[in-house]
């Protein structure tokens, strides 16, 4: 028998979402074992697979942030984030405050970094509302579709108020970090 799933006919006040915390009990309880999601908005969405270019700025940032920030903060690569009550994104990259987060995963962040290829329009709509109505201060979009780096900055009122793109030949500050610099070209795969 095949499901589909209409949800366009049930009234949106009938529906009811997944709390964070319901859905890390699951998470515990393996549940979702062998899947890839992510808690947005109430929802369980599947997280797109990764191919070679994604995997290379994602391996390339790492790297740059670590070294860059030492121990002065962290870098979680597709771990958790506490966005809200109902939403839990996997980001690429997160720099957040130090700390073994062993109580619970981190509720802010100075920096959220998503690589983007096939989720680049869900990245630039549902995410960037998702961090800027968390006070991100500083969202990054590596656009692997058109090569470039699109920045989100400023959070007010549940969007980001700045919004830019920077090409291979830039260079963008850490937030925070006035002394780490990441070259746009770097984080890139070769043309």
């Amino acid at each position: 028998m095949r499901v589909t799933t209409t949800p366009d006919l049930i009234p949106p006040g009938r529906l009811r979402p997944l709390r964070r915390s319901e859905y890390d009990r699951l998470v515990d309880l393996g549940v979702f074992e062998g899947e890839k999601l992510e808690l947005l908005y109430g929802r369980l969405v599947s997280m797109s697979p990764q191919g070679e270019g994604h995997a290379f700025s994602i391996t390339r940032l790492t790297r740059l942030l670590v070294l860059g920030l030492r121990e002065r903060a962290e870098v979680r690569a597709q771990m958790p984030f506490v966005a809200s009550e109902v939403s839990e994104p996997e980001p690429d990259l997160a720099v957040v405050a130090p700390g073994d987060y062993l109580d619970g995963h981190p509720r802010s962040a100075l920096l959220v970094i998503e690589v983007a290829e096939s989720s680049l329009a869900e990245d630039r709509s549902v995410k960037a509302l998702l961090y800027a109505a968390a006070a991100v201060p500083e969202y990054w979009i590596v656009d692997l579709v058109n090569g470039l780096v699109e920045r989100y900055r400023e959070p007010r009122d549940g969007a980001y108020a700045v919004v830019s793109r920077h090409d291979r030949d830039a260079a963008l500050s850490v937030p925070g970090f006035a002394d780490l610099v990441i070259a746009v070209g770097d984080v890139l795969p070769p043309r």
